[in-house]
């Protein structure tokens, strides 16, 4: 999109990102097996008890809903990291040619079932840090959030936001294995943003956390035939996890004492049930 005397594009952003999503590997199966009795006779066989837990993906947490929508299909946390913000300003000369350049400010904003738009960055490229949470909430079963992105005019003037909630291609909601829907495959562009690289494999597919969804954002272009439109303007990270219990002095105990392994527990009180092992009995990957 151009501006009188300036153009204001997408470029290559100067810093990586190291990867701050969960892990990217495979997402395998853990369980138990056990046998009764362990000392099996001639002729008789054991009793096999066997207990398998397939590992939650996105999928199983939420469902992305017009290209951008997500909602919870049952109470979760999630964490939204900025990974890029790449609109840039230029001046060209007669040639065309770039004589000089600079970051243009950027807005990302994100709603709650339809609520008002609370703004989690502004600022420039030279703002990002992709490996810092700067929104966490919770979105219980049915709840829906969306993101909003926008960019500043040299007049301090905004752009036009483009909306998630409003089905905007602009924006679009990734996976780790989809294809972002751009007429040129990211990774085959020459322009392709530093920041996108960790999260696209050699065939341009996203590659994230199996818990994670990736944000990508289109603020320059409407026109999705457009060469410029490329949906590398901004990019946001939000990771999906269950909130745990604290840590009251040894492990992730429910109330403090575990008879099974009481640790160093500050806490005197007995414990309230000493038939459940309270090290393992809530799920997730940390305390907010």
């Amino acid at each position: 999109m151009a501006l009188p005397g300036l153009l204001v594009c997408a470029v290559c952003l100067l810093t990586t990102w190291s990867g701050h999503s969960q892990s990217r590997s495979p997402v395998i199966p853990v369980g138990t097996l056990s046998a009764y009795p362990t000392v099996v006779q001639a002729g008789t066989h054991p009793t096999l008890t066997w207990n398998v837990t397939v590992p939650e993906v996105v999928s199983d947490i939420v469902t992305i809903e017009n290209g951008g929508t997500i909602r919870a299909q049952r109470d979760v946390y999630a964490d939204i990291r900025v990974l890029g913000a790449s609109v840039k300003r230029v001046w060209l000369d007669s040639r065309g040619q770039i004589t000089r350049w600079e970051w243009v400010p950027t807005e990302a904003s994100v709603s709650k079932s339809g609520g008002s738009l609370l703004r989690i960055f502004y600022g420039t490229n030279a703002q990002v840090v992709p490996n810092t949470i700067v929104h966490t909430t919770r979105l219980l079963e049915g709840e829906t959030l969306d993101v909003a992105g926008r960019y500043s005019h040299s007049s301090l003037a905004w752009s036009t936001r483009f909306s998630s909630a409003a089905g905007s291609t602009n924006i679009r909601a990734l996976r780790n294995g989809d294809t972002p829907p751009t007429t040129t495959p990211l990774y085959q562009q020459p322009s392709l943003e530093a920041f996108l690289s960790p999260i696209l494999d050699n065939q341009g597919r996203i590659k994230i956390g199996p818990r994670d969804v990736v944000y990508l954002m289109e603020l320059t272009h409407s026109d999705k035939s457009h060469g410029g439109y490329d949906l590398q303007d901004m990019a946001l990270l939000v990771s999906f996890y269950d909130k745990v219990n604290g840590n009251n002095g040894h492990g992730n105990n429910v109330d403090g004492v575990d008879s099974s392994n009481p640790g160093s527990s500050p806490l005197h009180q007995t414990d309230t049930d000493p038939t459940v092992d309270d090290e393992i009995s809530t799920r997730g990957r940390r305390l907010r």
